[in-house]
Parts: structure tokens; C-alpha cells; sequence
């Protein structure tokens, strides 16, 4: 059973960035695509940013192509998102998930993932 703890979120200005971290815990790290997704106040969960770890796929939401960026670790079994220009929009909780799939051309669905971290909450002031 996988576990997935995220960390890196806080308060910051429009404008700055912030590096999110998701540790993933289990023995087959590699053979799953893992995601980003932010869940604004009032609002249903949505893509930000998914990457397949055994290939390097990797999606990006319209709203974060060009500033924020995806990537993997496999021998820490981690993934980031370093986040750059952050616009108020960018608040809400933000939350790793783990699936089988990242396709570079579909915007991923809670659906698709299975596995969930607890969040961690980025809150970006004007």
C-alpha cells in the first residue's frame, strides 16, 4: 500500500515561487505516473501537472505552461513541482496523487488516480 506525504506549500506573494515535494513510499515507484492537483476553495479538484515516472511524460494545465515545471526522482521516490510566478489564482490545496497513466496530450482526471496525499496548502496574496 502506497503512501504519499506532500510538503512545501505556505504563504507567498503574487509573483514568487515555491518547490512542492511528494514522497512516495512502496517498491514499485517507477511503474506509475503520479500528478499534481490543486482544489481551489469552492471548487472541484483539477489537473495542475502529471508526469509518468518510467518514461518522463509529463502534462501541464494551460494555466501553469511556462511557469511551472514537473519532475521525478526515483531513487528518493519523490516528485516535485517547482511553481514560479505564482498568481492568486494559484490558491488552494494542492495534492500528489498516484495512477497508472500521464498522457502529454489529455488533461488528467481525479478518476484516474487512486492513491492520494493529505495536501498541502499554498495560498498566494495580491
Amino acid at each position: 500500500q502506497v503512501r504519499l506525504v506532500e510538503s512545501g506549500g505556505g504563504l507567498v506573494q503574487a509573483g514568487d515561487s515555491l518547490r512542492l515535494s511528494c514522497a512516495a513510499s512502496g517498491r514499485t515507484f517507477s511503474s506509475y505516473a503520479m500528478a499534481w492537483f490543486r482544489q481551489a476553495p469552492g471548487k472541484e479538484r483539477e489537473e495542475v501537472s502529471c508526469i509518468s515516472i518510467y518514461d518522463d511524460i509529463t502534462h501541464y494545465a494551460a494555466s501553469a505552461k511556462g511557469r511551472f515545471t514537473i519532475s521525478s526522482d526515483r531513487a528518493k521516490k519523490k516528485v516535485h513541482l517547482q511553481m514560479n510566478n505564482l498568481k492568486p489564482g494559484g490558491t488552494g490545496g494542492y495534492y500528489c496523487a498516484r495512477g497508472i497513466n500521464c498522457y502529454s496530450e489529455y488533461e488528467s482526471l481525479v478518476s484516474d488516480y487512486g492513491n492520494w496525499g493529505q495536501g498541502t496548502q499554498v495560498t498566494v496574496s495580491s
